[in-house]
């Protein structure tokens, strides 16, 4: 029997060799960095010394807040920042979509790429994510970025998926996640340039979160954007391997058009359902997903492709591939001759 095929990646990385040594390494030595004794004062240090290491590996400059995960970044930036009107993309995680609420939403083209709309007199905070985390189409932040600092408005930016594989963008509030880059799950971060957009709220974390402090996490975080990346560099070909394969049998890329992080794309495979093709799939060895692994469960159209204008019909028969620091070119291989196999028997029985 063939060895199972992971390509989940964005639902989330199997944790890097280096991160379950340093939460090893965390458990083995671990105190609460809030106390006041030796066994504490050495734990914060450690604690410290793996949030500054955080933001070197991030190139960012500025405070960290350590948080529970990308959600609880989403909600913290979301739920405490002072006055400020929120905006928000239509094609954002759930996660951001459930913390805006009824916030005014964004308008977006046919690849989900948002546009701002005329200044309305009041500060807006927008939140525009950095890489699609179903389609992988990368928002044009620069652009996005600058015209916001103009107005005098604030950008929140979600980079669960891109933090650690693309530059941060010139933004005012980001959140990241560990296990999406090879850490351990249940650690993240807040990203922020200014404590003063914030409502402070929490005993840790300068004021601004409560809880103890995940000494273990923290350090597997660290380790994990310390750990080399010189895979990406190959995930582009594979990729471009991987596309021209699927419309070689009369597959659909969504937003092929678009920019694309390498890591993440989405292919349609017409007259075949999604929830068909993964148990094919997993029947095969392989693990792909029909969308973000919040809402991949539900039987609901996408709301990601139902924002950039997809039938609900064609958008059911789409599914995400994403790759990570483990794939290697025969896997992308393996599932490229693994969807021909599926797309023909389908063509086959329609015939």
């Amino acid at each position: 029997m063939a060895e199972r095929l992971y390509l989940d990646h964005a639902a989330t990385t199997p944790m890097r060799p280096e991160a379950i040594a340093a939460v090893a390494d965390g458990m083995a030595r671990w105190a609460n960095p809030s106390s006041p004794h030796a066994e504490g004062r050495a734990a914060r240090r450690r604690l410290e010394d793996a949030r500054a290491r955080i933001a070197a590996a991030l190139g960012w400059q500025h405070e960290v807040i350590l948080t529970s995960g990308a959600s609880e970044a989403i909600a913290l930036a979301l739920g405490r920042a002072k006055g400020v009107r929120i905006a928000v993309s239509p094609t954002e995680h759930d996660a951001v979509l459930r913390a805006a609420g009824d916030a005014e939403r964004l308008p977006v083209d046919a690849a989900g790429r948002a546009s701002l709309p005329e200044p309305s007199g009041e500060r807006r905070l927008f939140a525009i994510q950095a890489a699609n985390s179903e389609t992988g189409v990368l928002q044009p932040l620069d652009a996005l970025a600058s015209e916001i600092r103009e107005r005098g408005d604030l950008l929140f930016t979600d980079c669960a998926q891109s933090a650690g594989k693309l530059p941060l963008p010139d933004a005012d509030l980001i959140a990241v996640s560990a296990h999406k880059l090879g850490g351990p799950p249940g650690i993240g971060a807040l990203l922020v340039r200014d404590f003063g957009v914030l409502e402070p709220g929490g005993g840790q974390e300068q004021g601004y979160r409560g809880g103890t402090e995940n000494l273990p996490g923290v350090l597997g975080f660290a380790a994990a954007l310390e750990a080399p990346r010189d895979w990406l560099e190959q995930a582009a070909e594979w990729r471009a391997m991987l596309d021209a394969a699927v419309v070689a049998e009369g597959g659909e890329l969504v937003a092929a058009a678009a920019p694309r992080l390498a890591t993440i794309a989405a292919y349609r495979m017409p007259g075949v359902p999604s929830a068909a093709q993964l148990i094919r799939f997993d029947g095969s060895g392989i693990a792909v997903s029909a969308g973000s692994a919040c809402s991949s469960g539900s039987l609901k159209p996408s709301h990601v492709l139902g924002a950039m204008g997809w039938e609900a019909q064609a958008a059911r028969e789409v599914v995400r591939v994403s790759f990570g620091w483990n794939t290697r070119a025969e896997d992308v291989r393996r599932f490229a001759d693994t969807w021909t196999a599926i797309a023909r028997e389908a063509r086959s029985r329609a015939a």
